[in-house]
């Protein structure tokens, strides 16, 4: 027994030491410096792209970051998002939470045309996606951040892991924590990324509930203005934006608003109804340096989900096809 239990040992100890140096060769194959020689002007290239299309239409500054935060909750940060639909493939772009939702696939697809005439076949879209959201947080006054590269773009796409994995926007806390957990982001990180709802829209249909439920959870002049756009009936799609204050500039009114009773998703404001999220909502609403910060580490962690890595994945040569 005591020869077993130290050869089990002697093979456990060599398989965890083997599965950590895989991790760390995984891990070494993402790095800031990733094209410096192979494509040393694509930072540049998808920056000016990205910059190009914000400053056209400032909400598309959202739209990138939420593309990004969708295709890295489903099979990981791999572009399977931006995949269209063929026989083969059933593309997340036609899931509950993307379709008529999702939006700036036309944007990756300038930026990778861009790219691929200075050097064909080498910047992944599962690159292109996450620099994406980077630039356009900082076009629209949001923290930058270091952004480690090397991702493949995957060969498939998950409509159904999109439908469950993605987080709706009539989720209470515990679920949303659970939500994010399972994808290796805490608390802090899931209410730091929520704050990138101080940009955007929202269709009326996803807050018509909340807005008509007099419940004391919303502010009733914030209601009363808010249904002017979305009546009880109809107009399903009518946008209203989820920060009335500052829509199209990046700060932490998001969390102020949500002190205020002023959320307009009920996702958004059970952050601060609820006991295990309240504090971090309250020091967000004071401190906006704390809020920047905390965003820009979670965005670092988000695209690091499960990231396609050399000798898996392609380099798809348009982001909508397989080559």
């Amino acid at each position: 027994m005591g020869s077993f239990t130290s050869s089990f040992c002697t093979l456990f100890s060599l398989t965890s030491i083997l599965f950590l140096l895989s991790s760390i060769s995984c891990e070494a194959q993402l790095s800031t410096i990733f094209y410096s020689k192979t494509c040393p002007n694509a930072l540049a290239t998808i920056r000016t792209s990205v910059r190009r299309a914000v400053s056209a239409e400032r909400r598309m500054a959202a739209s990138l970051i939420r593309l990004h935060f969708h295709d890295c909750f489903v099979q990981g940060c791999d572009a399977s998002i931006l995949l269209d639909e063929t026989p083969s493939i059933q593309s997340e772009k036609t899931a509950f939470p993307n379709i008529n939702s999702a939006r700036g696939y036309n944007v990756i697809e300038d930026a990778k045309r861009e790219v691929e005439r200075i050097c064909p076949g080498v910047v992944s879209c599962a690159d292109i996606l996450t620099l994406a959201a980077r630039d356009a947080s900082v076009a629209v006054g949001g923290p930058t951040w270091d952004v480690k590269l090397g991702r493949k773009d995957s060969t498939t796409a998950n409509r159904a892991q999109a439908n469950t994995d993605l987080p709706s926007p009539f989720a209470d806390a515990n679920t949303l924590i659970s939500a994010f957990a399972v994808k290796g982001l805490n608390t802090r990180d899931m209410i730091a990324l929520s704050g990138s709802h101080t940009l955007g829209q929202a269709q009326c249909f996803l807050f018509r509930s909340r807005i008509y439920s007099n419940a004391t959870d919303i502010d009733p002049g914030f209601a009363s203005t808010r249904r002017r756009q979305c009546p009880q009936t109809g107009g399903d799609t009518n946008l209203a934006p989820l920060d009335l204050v500052t829509p199209n500039s990046f700060d932490n009114n998001y969390f102020r608003n949500l002190v205020q009773r002023k959320g307009l998703l009920q996702s958004d404001q059970v952050l601060f109804t609820s006991a295990s999220t309240n504090s971090i909502v309250l020091e967000y609403s004071r401190n906006p340096g704390a809020f920047a910060a905390d965003f820009a580490a979670a965005m670092i962690k988000m695209g690091e989900i499960q990231p396609l890595l050399a000798p898996n994945g392609i380099v798809r040569r348009t982001c909508g096809a397989i080559n």
